[in-house]
């Protein structure tokens, strides 16, 4: 499925540019919204949840913000994933595209975006005084994962919203039940041990944890931790390829 890749740069290119140029064509801000929407977000819950959070996590705008864009990118990378496929029946029923360039281009889209959200974290911590770490280099591993974590569920989502539109519905109650349990804006400290040990199961925390620790506190990612997101990340990927491997032929006949 992946042995042409290389051969495929160019049409990959335009897809990502036909989805940038798409949502932001009738909009008279456009690619600014990418730079607003995570800021607006970071206003409104900074206001509301520092009253709450704010003397027992330091300077909180960045907390909320350094977990937020991981999330969001998460979300909006694996739902654009999910969508990929029968969202574009028409094209594929025209003309020939390999399906997998088609989720791969809504996952690079999303990462351009994620990486013009990193412009309002730093402006964020330069404007609140935050201190900058050398450690802010190694967030690379964690991001690493977290792209690799998305291919895989990406792929996997792709084949089951395919054959089951339910699927959509039933991701978007997952995807926000991941929200609470992702430690976005408030401290871990508050939940319950038990509960805690159930969090770390889950590799959106594992990301930000890792990500939140070399950006913002400075340190080293917890080795356990990362470990984690690394085995959960490589294992999901190699399931969603061979998942869409046994049902890319078949599932033109879905559309």
């Amino acid at each position: 499925m992946f042995d042409t890749f290389a051969e495929k740069k160019f049409l990959l290119k335009q897809l990502v540019k036909r989805d940038l140029t798409s949502k932001y064509k009738d909009s008279v801000l456009g690619i600014a919204w990418s730079f607003l929407n995570p800021l607006f977000i970071m206003i409104v819950f900074t206001a509301i949840f520092s009253m709450i959070f704010g003397r027992q996590i330091e300077n909180y705008p960045v907390y909320f913000l350094s977990g937020r864009v991981i999330y969001d990118f998460y979300k909006s990378a694996t739902t654009g994933a999910m969508k990929s496929i029968k969202g574009n029946a028409g094209i594929l029923k025209k003309i020939y595209i390999p399906k997998y360039m088609l989720t791969v281009s809504k996952i690079t889209y999303e990462f351009v975006n994620f990486i013009i959200s990193f412009i309002i974290l730093f402006g964020v911590m330069f404007v609140t005084g935050a201190q900058f770490h050398l450690t802010t280099l190694l967030a690379i591993i964690p991001i690493f994962f977290l792209v690799i974590l998305i291919f895989g569920i990406g792929l996997i989502l792709a084949v089951c919203n395919t054959y089951f539109t339910d699927v959509e519905h039933l991701y978007n109650v997952f995807a926000l039940i991941l929200m609470y349990a992702s430690a976005l804006f408030y401290p871990m400290e508050i939940v319950p041990t038990t509960v805690q040990k159930l969090f770390t199961l889950n590799p959106i925390y594992s990301a930000i944890s890792c990500f939140r620790e070399c950006v913002v506190y400075g340190v080293y990612p917890n080795i356990h931790t990362l470990s984690y997101l690394a085995v959960f990340a490589v294992t999901t990927l190699l399931i969603g390829i061979i998942l869409f491997n046994m049902y890319n032929k078949k599932l033109a006949l879905e559309l």
